[in-house]
């Protein structure tokens, strides 16, 4: 909400007229977006386009425009249509395309005798009449949304204006206008004095060729060309056949697949890809063909689409773009090599998962803290068991990538995932290859270590590279047969702290096995909290594979408490025993990070899966503090000795 409210002050102070909301069902509810606005942003028309009788009675309608109408005098627009069908059909609601223009006549029949403050006649003997509580309201105009020639007749009729709908064609926009000023000819009304609007959905890049790439990998665009009529194809000379093609790849959500089928031309007829000025143009095009308000609706609405839609909607204003000629040709385009550079550079990094690398990093501090406590240290050493430990992870995690999106686990929709392989970001060879110079970085360390602690390092060595690398991938794939969980603890744990130990000591110490515990219950708690926020998406594609899918939420909850909470009982455990300092309780001022996850676990075993949408990055921050504190703890330990 505040960022819907932030970008409509910036929409405003950049001098743009309006600001719309469309009413689209299974997502939040529009009104109480427009409202938001209404109320918090002054000088900005507000837009409800479209509402429709089906879903909202014509009496509730007329009640919300006129509370709208208080807040935002004279900056309301109301528009009107049938709904989509399919959304209809999935709430249960019964539709008839040929009954619906009268439905909406009637609704627009109603609205406005109760704006005007008239009793309406009772529905039926014995009721009482409509009577509106309300004052009368402002002008608010009507709009009429629709596609098909009754609703466009409609609208020349009776509507002050026309919307169009995402997705239309110039081709089809001309027809569809024609139809209307027909219509309103024949009613005795002036042509000129309809408003004409529609949704542009937008893609904005640095070039054509990358706001197309881009574009075709987002499953919203997808879906909006999957749903495309035989009509609006056929007007804008496209096959229905490829639209089928596009449907039958969007139900089973296989975006990726649909991406490699969606032609370039069919996205330049229906959508504004390209720069902001080549956005402008095109939205200028629309205007040339009877749009006389073009409304540009970011695909993607994040931050850098919305803010780049807002700067094409600037430039289309100052109407120096409709001078722009033919678009520039897709082979002629080239992005800068700064720009080149830092994209490649984001997408490996999005692979790579940086935030994770707190568990391979924590595990060689905590053995690197032992070392200094039993006075082996060795500062070269300890840094290159870190480089390698990271090396080993970053392999992991882009091996992990490349075989949960072939799995299906990963899709564009995946909560949390990269979206790097599967938006075309980095190709799966590039992948393999980047994945195959992080193991090769660590084997290299691994020779070095060899050479000052001799061949039980091959066997530490041999273990990190074959665990991360089959973790997903065979022969083993650990991850698929619920073994993620002990496995990664044995890795992640003893192993890498174990074996940091040795390679910086040259020696193993029984201590080392408690400083490693806490350490890798935290390490596994990370991968679990993962696997239960995904839980659903898990089971559709894998069954019972991993151990959340396996044993439900309500198992999961209490393993994820045991783990983080076991590390706390650990620690505290090796105190008492001996095997670790006292400082080494240093670690508790970790705790507002344990009662946050806590929280947030709470949340979600009570069916608010929100609350456990950064569940992972939240348990590696616990882990981190924890970590670093042990650490600190067991050297301050050390030095006061």
């Amino acid at each position: 909400m505040d960022d819907t409210i932030a970008w409509a002050r910036r929409a405003r102070d950049a001098g743009l007229e309006a600001v719309w909301f469309h009413d689209s069902y299974f997502e939040r509810d529009a009104v109480t977006y427009a409202t938001a606005v209404a109320t918090k942003v002054d000088g900005i028309r507000v837009g409800l386009g479209a509402l429709n009788p089906y879903t909202r009675h014509p009496v509730l309608i007329a009640m919300t425009i006129s509370a709208l109408d208080e807040i935002a005098p004279e900056r309301i627009t109301l528009a009107l249509g049938s709904a989509l069908p399919l959304r209809l059909a999935q709430m249960g609601i019964p539709y008839d395309p040929a009954e619906a223009p009268q439905r909406v006549a009637q609704c627009i029949d109603v609205v406005r005798k109760l704006w005007s403050g008239e009793r309406l006649p009772p529905v039926r003997p014995g009721v009482p009449p409509l009577q509106p509580m309300f004052a009368p309201v402002h002008r608010v105009p009507i709009y009429i949304a629709g596609y098909r020639t009754p609703m466009m007749e409609l609208a020349g009729r009776v509507a002050d204006g026309y919307i169009a709908r995402p997705c239309e064609s110039i081709p089809g926009l001309k027809y569809l206008l024609r139809r209307m000023y027909r219509a309103a000819t024949a009613a005795g009304r002036d042509p000129d004095s309809i408003d004409t609007t529609g949704y542009l959905l937008t893609y904005i890049d640095e070039t054509r060729r990358a706001a197309l790439d881009r574009a075709k990998r987002e499953p919203f665009v997808i879906y909006m060309m999957a749903i495309l009529s035989d009509v609006t194809i056929t007007r804008a000379g496209f096959d229905p056949a490829l639209r089928d093609a596009l449907m039958a790849k969007w139900r089973a959500e296989d975006y990726h697949g649909a991406a490699q089928i969606l032609p370039d031309d069919l996205l330049d007829a229906f959508m504004l890809c390209g720069t902001v000025d080549e956005v402008a143009a095109r939205a200028a095009e629309y205007h040339d063909a009877g749009m006389k308000l073009p409304l540009l609706q970011p695909a993607v609405q994040d931050e850098t689409q919305t803010e780049l839609a807002i700067r094409a909607a600037v430039a289309y204003g100052s109407g120096a773009v409709r001078r722009v000629g033919a678009r520039q040709a897709l082979e002629e385009q080239r992005m800068g090599v700064a720009t080149r550079a830092w994209r490649r550079f984001s997408a490996y990094t999005e692979i790579a998962r940086p935030f994770s690398f707190t568990a391979s990093v924590t595990p060689v501090f905590a053995g690197g803290a032992m070392a200094v406590l039993n006075g082996g240290f060795d500062w070269a050493i300890f840094l290159a068991c870190a480089l390698g430990s990271v090396m080993l992870h970053i392999g992991t995690n882009v091996v992990n990538e490349i075989y949960d999106v072939r799995h299906g686990v990963d899709s564009i929709v995946s909560p949390r995932a990269s979206h790097a392989l599967v938006k075309g970001r980095v190709s799966e060879r590039e992948a393999f290859v980047l994945g195959a110079v992080a193991f090769l970085i660590a084997i290299v360390v691994g020779l070095g270590l060899i050479s000052v602690r001799g061949w039980p390092i091959v066997g530490l060595g041999l273990l990190g590279l074959v665990g991360g690398y089959t973790y997903t991938a065979p022969p083993f794939e650990y991850k698929f047969h619920a073994l993620g969980l002990p496995l990664v603890f044995l890795l992640m744990g003893p192993l890498t702290v174990g074996g940091s130990y040795f390679a910086i000591t040259g020696r193993l110490s029984p201590d080392v096995f408690w400083a490693s515990v806490p350490v890798g219950l935290l390490v596994v708690a990370i991968l679990h909290g993962n696997e239960w926020r995904d839980i659903t998406e898990d089971t559709r594609v894998l069954g019972d594979a991993t151990f959340a899918a396996r044993y439900g939420r309500r198992v999961s909850y209490w393993t994820y408490i045991a783990l983080v909470v076991g590390a706390y009982m650990a620690l505290a455990l090796a105190v008492v025993l001996g095997a670790l300092p006292a400082y080494a309780v240093l670690a508790v001022l970790s705790l507002p990070f344990l009662v946050r996850v806590i929280r947030a676990s709470e949340l979600g075993s009570q069916g608010q899966q929100r609350a456990i949408a950064m569940i992972d990055i939240q348990t590696a921050q616990l882990h981190a503090a924890f970590g670093a504190l042990l650490a600190l703890g067991i050297v301050a330990a050390a030095l006061l000795r």
